[in-house]
Order: structure tokens, then sequence, then C-alpha cells
């Protein structure tokens, strides 16, 4: 049996992920990864693989192009503020029926088309993101900063070896609904379920030592090196919050390390959990020092 894009065997893709076996591991799925129909079909075959594995896999997403389509379907302009969403009433709705319905329930079949078994969910669900409105400038209506969270429900479907599949809308202690950063949702699920690791899939190569140098890949950080590198300007743009949400995943969530990886490599998932790596890997201490 072949590894899903090719290359590796069964029993070399076991061997690779030994370490992760019976472990918690939260992907953080979007980008070109999600939006391109080929490499959406290989990351959820790789990603039923790792769990028939035995990896406990829980998938976050979200879903910012799809959002925009069904927008613009129903005449409505996307509208953002700063770079950030601006998210009224009528737009929640949508983002409801976007991200916990279409995307939600097409990833769910596609795992299960791969062999996986999943179920999908949302944060929501279970009150396993507890949300207050985002506070602060510029004001960006139903935009909710996680107050709390419960990973109850996932550790159930997980001891049954589903993966769980989490759209990023979470609920207030008066039951609206908000939506939810996903780098940022995803960082707080993996500290609530203690995981072993947290992955962000991007459509870089990773954090870059110089961001028109795409071959300047900074394949290991220290957790406190983020803010350094964010005040110098190495790191701009989107990088920055997928950069922090890390560093505050191993820094105060406790994992041992997280890592933000090209979604658009082959076999990306797998190399993130081998010795391979791949991408940029984000640690409590500057282990590559020692």
């Amino acid at each position: 049996m072949e590894y899903p894009d090719g290359g590796f065997s069964l029993a070399e893709a076991e061997l690779a992920v030994r370490p992760y076996i019976g472990k918690d591991v939260v992907v953080k799925y979007g980008g070109a990864a999600m939006t391109d129909g080929a490499r959406k079909d290989a990351v959820m075959r790789e990603v039923a693989l790792l769990s028939r594995l035995g990896v406990r896999i829980t998938l976050v997403h979200g879903g910012g192009p799809e959002i925009d389509a069904m927008l613009r379907r129903v005449g409505k302009a996307p509208a953002f503020i700063d770079g950030l969403r601006y998210t009224d009433a009528e737009t929640m709705e949508l983002v409801c029926m976007v991200l916990a319905g279409k995307v939600n329930k097409g990833l769910v079949g596609l795992l299960c088309a791969a062999g996986g078994k999943a179920v999908g969910l949302c944060g929501a669900d279970g009150a396993m993101l507890r949300v207050r409105k985002r506070r602060g400038e510029p004001e960006l209506g139903f935009v909710g900063e996680i107050e709390r969270t419960d990973a109850s429900l996932l550790e159930m479907l997980l001891s049954r070896g589903f993966v769980p599949v989490v759209a990023t809308i979470g609920a207030d202690a008066r039951g609206r609904l908000f939506n939810i950063n996903a780098d940022t949702a995803a960082a707080a699920l993996a500290g609530a379920l203690r995981a072993e690791k947290l992955i962000l899939m991007t459509d870089v190569r990773g954090v870059l030592a110089d961001p028109d140098d795409a071959d300047s890949l900074l394949e290991t950080l220290h957790a406190g090196e983020a803010q350094k590198l964010i005040a110098r300007g190495v790191v701009r743009g989107g990088m920055i919050p997928k950069l922090l949400c890390c560093a505050a995943a191993v820094e105060e969530g406790g994992l041992k390390e997280a890592a933000v990886i090209d979604g658009r490599a082959p076999r990306a998932l797998l190399r993130a959990l081998s010795s391979d790596g791949g991408g940029t890997r984000i640690v409590r201490r500057n282990i590559a020092a020692e």
C-alpha cells in the first residue's frame, strides 16, 4: 500500500509518525490546500491515514473564500476593516451556513470517503468554545474572543477513533453565535487537549528570515523570539497572528511544539510529524542551539 501522495509505504508512514501514535495533534486547515480540489482530496486522505495509524487528529478549519463567494452570491459585498472581516448579523447567518454547513460537512464527507471516521462540529457544540464579543477597535460586529474551552466532547470522539472536524464558530453566555479566528481557535483547542503538537497549514514554506527570499526558511524558533521577529519586521501581515498563536500555544498552552507548514506541499502533514520536519517549528526552548 502506498502513501496517499505516493513515495511512502504504509510501514514507512507508520514508522515516521510512531512518536505521535495515541497522542493528540491539532491541525488548522486552510489556505491553498483547502481551495485547491486536488490538494484538498490529498490532505483528507493523509488525515484519514494518520487517524487509522492511531494519531488522534482534530481538524480545525475556517473558510474565508467560501464565505466571500456566498456573500457575493446573495448580492452582499464582503467587508473588511484594517484587513479584518466585519461580520454583521446577516453576514453571521451566512458564516454559519457556509462554515458549519457546506465547508464542514464537505470535509467530513471527504474524510469518510478516504476511509476515516469523521464527525462535523462547530465551537458552539458542547460549549467547546465559549466566547465574548471582541473588544477594542476596530468594531467588527459578531467576531468573538475565546473566554473558555471545553474539550470533553472532542475527548469522547477521539477516544473512539473519530476525527473531529471543527468549524470556528463559538457561542457566548447568552447563546449568541460569533465568528472566531481559525488560528486562534486551533491554538485554544490544542491547549485544552494538552496536544502533543499544533500544525497550522498555510500558503508559504513557513517563517522566513528574509520575507523576500523564499529560501530563507527558519526551521526552528524559540517561542520567545516571536515578538522580536515581529518588531524587527521579519514577520509581516498574515504570518503575525499565526506565529503569535503558535508561541502562545507553546508558552501558555503547554504544548511541546507547534509548526507552520506549507499545505501545498505533498505529504505536508506526514513531514510535519516526521524527522523530515517541513515548515517552521516553534518550541519552548531553543533546541537548535543545544
